[in-house]
């Protein structure tokens, strides 16, 4: 099985490779990078490119690990028992299984993608070192002990918000999504928008590269908002010269796709104003 670009991702030459070492060594793979770059996304098209089911565990601030693997609901089995609901003689009616319980018993093998792990508290991590590692773990209240028939492929996103544990990081294969460059770019743009003229293209990451690279812009524009951004610019059928920024008008058009907040849209006013004072 290798995994490569599909008719809707353009996978980078490092990042196919990473991907293929992650699934020859049997290893989660870590994938950083800028939000928006595809680290999400990537998941989906390995499962795809693998011919493969696809399990996701998205993590947010209040996610534990036990939630992966199952939850007890020992309050539900304590009004059935007030109740005399037969279910309560079987604790396995009480039984939520979790995500990577579900990745362990699919009768094949899938991709198991923990998103955005760096949302959880520090000992999310840690806290499923052994079960990622030996792909088992144990059920308490029944007694048993569940072992992946088919190991998963797993990735793991981080947005970078938090350093994860060392003990967790030895345990996995480590890629980092470089932003791409405008030849990259041209690519990932042919996928989405085949028929979108060269001139307005060339344009249109021209500028949006100049926006990147402002200093002193908080959120830089990701790969996602340039994507909208085009299609909003063939949905008004705009040209070159409409996208032209100088003077009093520095902020690109449509900008609402690409900056999202205030500081931002401030920092190119503030661009602009000095622009007017100096060409007095």
């Amino acid at each position: 099985m290798q995994f490569q670009s599909t008719d809707s991702y353009v996978a980078p030459p490092d990042l196919t490779v990473a991907v293929n070492a992650a699934v020859a060594l049997e290893r989660p793979l870590l994938v950083k990078g800028e939000p928006g770059t595809g680290k999400t996304e990537l998941a989906r098209q390995v499962a795809a490119s693998l011919g493969m089911e696809m399990v996701e565990w998205n993590i947010k601030s209040t996610t534990k690990a036990q939630q992966g693997l199952y939850e007890y609901d020992a309050v539900s089995r304590l009004r059935d028992s007030q109740l005399g609901d037969e279910r309560v003689n079987d604790v396995k009616n009480y039984i939520r299984k979790g995500k990577l319980w579900q990745a362990f018993e699919a009768g094949q093998k899938v991709v198991l993608l923990i998103d955005e792990i760096d949302k959880a508290d520090i000992e999310f991590p840690n806290d499923l070192l052994q079960e990622l590692d030996k792909m088992e773990f144990h059920v308490y209240e029944t007694g048993e002990t569940i072992r992946a028939a088919h190991r998963p492929v797993v990735i793991i996103t981080s947005n970078n918000e938090k350093e994860l544990p060392d003990a967790f990081l030895r345990r996995c294969f480590f890629h980092y999504i470089r932003f791409p460059d405008a030849e990259v770019m041209r690519q990932i743009v042919a996928v989405h928008f085949p028929y979108i003229k060269d001139r307005l293209l060339t344009e249109a990451l021209s500028q949006f590269y100049e926006i990147r690279e402002t200093p002193g812009l908080k959120k830089k524009p990701s790969t996602s908002e340039v994507l909208d951004w085009l299609k909003l610019l063939l949905a008004e059928d705009l040209n070159p010269e409409d996208l032209k920024r100088e003077g009093a008008n520095l902020l690109p058009k449509l900008h609402g796709a690409l900056l999202k907040n205030e500081q931002d849209v401030h920092l190119f006013e503030r661009l602009a104003f000095m622009a007017r004072r100096q060409g007095r």
